[in-house]
């Protein structure tokens, strides 16, 4: 794993639960404004904050019988057996998280999004349609929300149906039709309460706020809205061509996923981040979120003095 502890993923239990045919939760649980923790209260206890976080969320998944898939950065993806166990999984959730002691003035949020459905499970993680829905779901989702689906609210028992509430319709990608989108009401405080214009104004305005911005020599790429994804490489056909021989064709690829900008190394000779004021991380085939600004190379550490650069600086 990454040497800089932004990037960890639990190994499959092994004793995997045999759910048979059953739908799966697939959950997806941020902190909600990470990037503000650090800058509020500096890396060593911002990362702290988080640790303790994605720690109660990972022992509430077991509690409910649910497995970790992984945690990157501040996320956790984990998977239960059905709707209900996902839904009872996300409140306790957001209650834990909603009791922790304020550190430095500074309250610990959580946003969550799941959906049920039918999964392809292989090498213990999880993909498929149901996985893609759940991530917009979270994507939706404020600090101490939860946000779902209608066709999960309607696999709920009648009692957890009623501790819903219709939102919007909202595009998902790869479907033709809008998708319902229902609130998940954890708490019974009228300042949860949120109208569809709401939801579609804060959603869209947070998903146009954030940019990751790239530069490598004369080329400059933005990652936003309406661009997702970049790959670096030696590959003539890389969005960013690096021609350094310790390069790897397809080196690199940086993907925007709802607010968060996550780096994955592809390569033979690693990729090396450096965020600026911290020391460089290792990465060899694996992920990290980007945050901030700072570089990123290409098969040659920083103390070697050779090899390409590409900046990177994180805006909203």
């Amino acid at each position: 794993m990454a040497n800089s502890g932004d990037s960890t993923q639990e190994p499959p239990a092994r004793d995997v639960p045999d759910w048979g045919d059953s739908p799966r939760a697939v959950l997806f649980a941020d902190i909600a404004g990470s990037t503000k923790l650090y800058e509020a209260l500096g890396d060593a206890v911002a990362k702290r904050l988080i640790d303790e976080s994605l720690a109660a969320l990972a022992i509430l998944t077991r509690r409910h019988g649910g497995r970790v898939i992984k945690t990157i950065g501040d996320e956790i993806m984990c998977v239960f057996q059905g709707a209900e166990r996902g839904f009872h999984a996300a409140s306790d959730m957001q209650q834990k998280i909603d009791s922790m002691p304020i550190v430095s003035g500074t309250k610990r949020r959580i946003r969550i999004g799941f959906h049920a459905g039918p999964v392809i499970e292989e090498g213990g993680d999880v993909f498929g349609d149901t996985v893609n829905i759940a991530a917009r779901m979270a994507g939706l989702a404020r600090g101490m929300q939860i946000m779902t689906s209608r066709s999960t609210v309607d696999a709920l028992p009648l009692a957890l149906r009623g501790r819903t509430r219709t939102i919007a319709a909202v595009s998902v990608k790869g479907k033709a039709d809008d998708m319902s989108v229902c609130e998940v009401l954890w708490q019974d405080e009228d300042d949860l309460t949120m109208t569809v214009a709401a939801l579609s104004v804060s959603s869209i305005n947070a998903e146009l706020s954030h940019q990751l911005v790239l530069r490598h020599g004369a080329d400059e790429i933005t990652l936003d809205i309406g661009r997702t994804g970049v790959g670096m490489g030696r590959d003539p056909g890389s969005d960013l061509v690096i021609t350094d021989p310790k390069a790897s064709r397809h080196h690199a690829h940086i993907e925007k996923r709802r607010d968060k900008f996550f780096l994955a190394d592809q390569s033979t000779n690693g990729t090396f981040v450096t965020f600026n004021g911290e020391r460089e991380v290792a990465l060899r085939r694996e992920e990290i979120m980007l945050r901030g600004s700072g570089q990123i190379r290409f098969g040659h550490s920083t103390t070697e003095g050779s090899g390409e650069t590409v900046d990177f600086s994180v805006r909203g």
